[in-house]
């Protein structure tokens, strides 16, 4: 599998785990904040769309920060119900998918800017894989704790890496 495959590959199991998080949380959950400074799973959402928005669109021949990109905006409670913050969800996502689906391994030595700073194409994935990775994680244990006991692992279950171990390996 060539890089670009994986990147794909990638982007696409973090959007999933993403999305089983979510699945497991009610209503509340997606708006839910531990703390004064913390931010929800719904903010989250909607600053990862943000950047998503900013840096896929028109990828190749603007830079990844777009002038009308409101980075403080995206920190802000403004999704007010689950239908909200999934559309949301999947507007960044189909706008990295579309932009992907259009590159080719040649593209990924071209340069891109995110903030003037030049990348390689190559870079660029790597970075935003990096964010997005990081966001969701976020999305996950913010998940995983407002579920409680309640809570259905995404992985190995707490405990339980005996027995997936030796059902993967017999």
């Amino acid at each position: 599998m060539d890089f670009l495959q994986l990147s794909i590959l990638t982007f696409h199991t973090y959007k999933s785990l993403g999305e089983k998080a979510m699945d497991q949380v009610s209503d509340d959950g997606l708006f839910w904040e531990p703390g004064e400074n913390a931010n929800s799973i719904s903010i989250i959402v909607n600053h990862l769309t943000g950047n998503m928005l900013s840096r896929w669109t028109d990828f190749i021949t603007t830079d990844g920060e777009k002038s009308w990109r409101e980075r403080d905006a995206e920190f802000e409670s403004n999704l007010n119900h689950r239908d909200a913050v999934i559309a949301r969800w999947n507007e960044g996502w189909n706008c990295l998918f579309n932009t992907l689906d259009q590159l080719t391994d040649a593209d990924l030595e071209r340069t891109v800017f995110i903030r003037t700073e030049a990348h390689t194409v190559q870079q660029a994935l790597t970075r935003q894989i990096a964010h997005y990775a990081y966001h969701v994680g976020q999305i996950v244990f913010l998940a995983k704790i407002f579920r409680g006991d309640e809570w259905q692992s995404l992985s190995i279950p707490k405990g339980g890496s005996k027995a997936f171990n030796k059902e993967k390996m017999g």
